[in-house]
């Protein structure tokens, strides 16, 4: 299985890469990104390539020269980020993604496109949200997420490609600092709170999002795309998440393990704004039906794991 991971240096990139590694073999997965100074660091633990996916003949190139049987495409602006430039969030998004669906027809690949919680609304139910639900997002990274998944949808029925997703949460990973999203804080608090002793929130204290731990994430990842084609009833995109919770209680978890830990609110008007549109918590049942997802990490056990990664970072 030769597979390319297209956006490689996020995020969900940088730690999906030795997943694949360790599940198809080190030889067989290709970093993709823009930025020269990531693909070089890339390329000390992967084969790594430049690449601008917006470029569909280099894309192209690539896809041919590497024989890719499968694409990742993670290229994304991400929710907050996306406000600020929301022409340039629909480019890239989904500038990205046409052209992977493109490649994918083209040369046969399977090919995994991440969806998000962004592509619900204030209109969508937001306790027990179900898989199949209103979706009218406020953002233009969830405009983006809900024509992702219908442009997916169309691909597989119009022209046969195997293309699958899911609906990620705030994904939670001590590998790196997450870049413009919604969910940030979960991720942010830990670093600040080891290196500083203090975290100052930009989110409503009382405000419910669902949330995944990195390793989960990445098991969401192969398991969906190696899961068999006749058992999905869904495909773009299934509900996936690990655990429900509010800044107010991550943080009251958080000082029981580190002794004087102080919290602040500074709360940002559009984090509070578009965490305020996205679901309490998910209805992920599909998703475990249909292709047995089960996560494995809550609140209390991931809360443990990042600050022991952490703090062994020596900040």
């Amino acid at each position: 299985m030769n597979v390319l991971v297209v956006g490689a240096g996020g995020q969900i990139g940088t730690e999906l890469i030795p997943h694949l590694q360790k599940v198809y073999g080190e030889d067989n997965i290709i970093a993709a990104d823009l930025r020269p100074e990531i693909v070089e660091k890339l390329s000390q633990v992967s084969r790594a390539v430049m690449l601008d996916a917006l470029d569909i003949r280099a894309y192209s190139q690539i896809v041919k020269e590497y024989k890719i049987e499968r694409i990742y495409n993670l290229v994304a602006l991400l929710s907050a980020t996306g406000e600020k430039n929301p022409q340039l969030a629909w480019s890239v998004n989904m500038g990205a993604l046409l052209n992977s669906l493109e490649l994918a027809k083209e040369n046969n690949c399977s090919i995994f496109t991440p969806s998000s919680i962004g592509a619900f609304g204030n209109d969508t139910p937001h306790k027990d949200t179900p898989q199949d639900t209103i979706m009218r997002p406020g953002t233009m990274y969830g405009v983006c997420k809900v024509a992702g998944e219908l442009l997916s949808d169309y691909y597989y029925t119009r022209f046969g490609v195997d293309a699958r997703s899911v609906r990620f949460p705030g994904i939670i990973s001590n590998g790196c600092l997450p870049g413009g999203g919604t969910t940030d804080y979960a991720v942010e608090v830990f670093y600040d709170i080891i290196k500083k002793g203090e975290y100052t929130c930009p989110i409503p204290e009382n405000t419910y999002m669902d949330m995944l731990y990195m390793p989960d994430a990445l098991e969401a990842c192969t398991q969906l795309m190696d899961a068999d084609p006749s058992a999905l009833v869904h495909r773009n995109s299934f509900n996936v998440t690990g655990m429900s919770f509010n800044p107010k209680q991550l943080f009251a978890a958080i000082a029981k393990r580190v002794p004087g830990a102080k919290f602040h609110y500074n709360v940002d008007p559009v984090k509070r704004d578009i965490s305020a549109s996205w679901p309490d918590n998910m209805d992920d049942s599909c998703a475990r039906e249909e292709w047995g997802w089960n996560p494995k990490w809550n609140m209390e056990s991931m809360i443990d794991d990042m600050l022991e990664a952490i703090r062994a970072k020596n900040l």
